[in-house]
């Protein structure tokens, strides 16, 4: 017994004098080991960019709400998360989420006594087999049958554990930050002391001050929930976005992004190891995102929308437009390719319900007809097949082995010859039908036979493309479509002859209403085809919210200069001018002659169908036409191009549509823009 005692004696003392040893000589430094801290840098979100109209108006802001936050330290446990989470649902309601299945079972299994109950019912035979990952596996599924019910209370917890779980140490995130009552913030602030990590802060929303029209050309902005788009992740990640960031996600929002996000402030913090934060120091202040100077008016845009809404109503209750599925129109500066205003209507015909759709303008095509005669004349001209001076052809139906009479609305007959300008006046297919085949050289014998060489789709295509139809405009806008270009060959290589003549007087190959107003822009000019575009300038909005400091203006891009000579610009003028104010009866415009300033332009008519897409298969679907304008204005000094677009009108129906809007267009931007 004496051994063994001396021997617990020796052991103890050499204990004490190990933990002596340890205390005395390396006591500060693992107090120091303890107390040490790690430093980190944190980001934080600043306001996105505004959008300004031309006049500085505020198309599209940030608007500044309460919002509740959290930030999550480097020793917050799952029982603390649980513990704020409980207290939080005493003073704020979520009604606008509610928890999935896996969410109420993560929040349930937080709380230790209901876990430890659900492990104890798992077979001992799972639990045996000590892996932990098959263990939790089967308790949830346990915990999914029993199909737990919450109270309305729990749900809000159990929605706010599953934010605070998902957040990033040391990340802020929004517990909730929309409908925030006066109460909740109130109740909060008094209980900040038992809420470690909650703060009450700001967060914005995208705001349109001047209405919403065009809304789908500006885009929208992801929230944070959505976070990230998921088919471009690991392109924002690797540009330092956090996965719960708000992105732009379509049209300008999205093209002007990496401008509109402005640059984060970030913030180095020092942690202790034991955990909490020990100190805090901004390092960046951030810079909020770039504000884009829209070439728009909001009042004119405004008025636009206003008057396509109305006029497009009209023709809806007159029932003109009960197959039709919208109306387009575009106003353009043909100087400077700067859009003035892009107003849009969707309609399902089905359902007679109609949207906001400016997007049509760049997105949606159709077989536009006449409006494209002033292109046609104008590449006669160009080519020499006709000559400022002698520009005269026979006015004769066009007979086809085999197919109906190819002729002009008016009865045959009316005229034995027209000159350029008169058949842009009288809308004369013939003329451009002669015109094209005397371009191509097509041998034709009236009811006997008519052959073209291969390549002449791509003759009288060349020159539309020359003018911007058929081709996309480039204007700064993603999605923007090239239109649709019809057959030029049947199943056994023939060229098809018939859709040559077709195309020359625009009822074959479909355009796009922004390829119009570039087209009679070109015109209205003197030949520049200009580039359109939507962001005159790119700047900084000053603190005050007052001033807009210009970084960077758009410059003008004229992307083609026609090969006209002014005597073979003026015959094509010319027309224009006797579409609207000439003396011929068959003219086609001539209700705007009394508009001021005078309108120089150019309408038009294409037959379609109606095919519904619910009866694919339908037979004889209902004959419509679309019915188009194109114009500028004053004629001899041109300020604004505009194109307007009906597609799907009832033939007997027609009416004057595209005039009456192209009219409410003209006057309404100088009525805003007196001199």
């Amino acid at each position: 017994m004496k051994l063994i005692l001396g021997i617990i004696f020796i052991l103890f003392a050499t204990l004490v004098g190990q933990l002596a040893y340890l205390q005395i000589g390396y006591g500060s430094r693992f107090k120091a080991e303890v107390q040490k801290s790690n430093s980190a840098v944190v980001s934080s979100q600043v306001p996105r960019g505004v959008m300004y109209d031309n006049k500085g108006r505020v198309l599209v802001g940030n608007k500044a709400k309460n919002a509740i936050t959290y930030t999550k330290s480097v020793s917050t446990t799952a029982d603390d998360i649980y513990k704020i989470s409980n207290l939080l649902s005493q003073y704020l309601q979520i009604k606008d989420e509610k928890p999935t299945s896996q969410q109420v079972v993560d929040y349930y299994l937080a709380n230790k006594k209901n876990s430890t109950q659900e492990a104890a019912k798992v077979p001992k035979s799972i639990r045996e087999t000590q892996d932990d990952n098959l263990i939790n596996a089967r308790i949830k599924s346990q915990v999914l049958k029993e199909h737990i019910k919450l109270t309305e209370r729990q749900k809000t917890a159990a929605i706010i554990f599953n934010k605070i779980s998902g957040a990033y140490t040391l990340s802020t995130i929004y517990i909730k930050n929309n409908d925030l009552t006066d109460k909740e913030i109130a109740e909060i602030g008094e209980h900040l002391s038992e809420l470690p990590g909650v703060g009450i802060g700001t967060d914005w929303q995208r705001s349109y001050p001047n209405g919403s029209s065009i809304r789908s050309i500006i885009g929208s902005v992801s929230t944070e929930k959505a976070g990230l788009p998921s088919d471009n992740l690991q392109y924002y990640l690797t540009n330092g976005y956090s996965r719960n960031d708000r992105v732009g996600t379509s049209y300008l929002e999205e093209e002007y992004e990496p401008l509109l996000r402005g640059t984060k402030a970030t913030s180095k913090i020092w942690t202790k190891t034991a955990g909490g934060i020990e100190q805090s120091k901004s390092v960046y202040s951030g810079q909020a995102g770039s504000s884009l100077i829209l070439t728009l008016d909001a009042k004119y845009q405004k008025e636009v929308q206003k008057s396509l809404e109305q006029i497009y109503a009209s023709a809806l209750a007159s029932g003109a437009a009960h197959y039709s599925n919208g109306a387009y129109a575009v106003a353009m500066n043909p100087k400077t390719g700067a859009l003035l205003a892009i107003a849009g209507i969707s309609r399902d015909p089905n359902k007679n319900k109609t949207t906001n759709n400016a997007l049509g303008v760049i997105n949606q095509s159709f077989v536009m007809g006449s409006v494209v005669k002033g292109a046609m004349v104008g590449g006669g001209l160009i080519n020499k097949v006709i000559t400022p001076t002698n520009n005269t052809l026979p006015d004769t139906p066009v007979y086809l082995p085999g197919t109906p009479i190819k002729k002009s609305v008016y009865p045959v007959g009316t005229f034995g010859a027209l000159d350029a300008a008169t058949a842009l006046e009288v809308s004369s297919n013939i003329y451009m039908m002669h015109l094209a085949m005397n371009w191509i050289h097509a041998d034709y014998v009236p009811k006997t036979k008519i052959s073209m060489p291969a390549t002449a789709f791509d003759t009288l295509r060349h020159n539309f493309n020359m003018f911007g139809l058929g081709q996309k405009t480039g204007v700064d806008l993603p999605g923007e479509i090239a239109g649709i270009q019809g057959r030029s060959f049947n199943e056994q290589g023939q060229i098809l002859s018939g859709s040559v003549l077709d195309l020359s007087y625009g009822n074959y190959d479909a355009y796009t209403p922004i390829q119009m107003v570039q087209y009679v822009s070109t015109i209205a000019n003197g030949g520049y085809r200009m580039q359109p575009y939507v962001v005159q300038s790119i700047g900084h909005t000053a603190n005050d919210g007052k001033k807009v400091y210009v970084d960077y203006n758009k410059k003008p891009n004229v992307q083609l200069r026609i090969p006209w000579t002014t005597d073979e610009l003026n015959v094509v003028r010319q027309g224009m001018w006797r579409v609207v104010h000439g003396t011929n009866s068959w003219g086609t415009a001539h209700k705007l002659k009394d508009v001021k300033p005078a309108i120089s332009g150019k309408s038009g008519t294409a037959q379609t169908f109606y095919f519904d897409p619910e009866h694919p298969r339908q037979k004889n679907p209902p004959e419509l036409v679309n019915a188009t304008f194109v114009g500028y204005a004053p004629s001899d000094k041109p300020e604004i191009a505009t194109a307007v677009i009906f597609p799907g009108l009832d033939p007997d129906l027609e009416g004057s549509y595209t005039l009456q809007m192209t009219k409410a267009m003209v006057e309404d931007y100088f009525k805003l823009h007196k001199k």
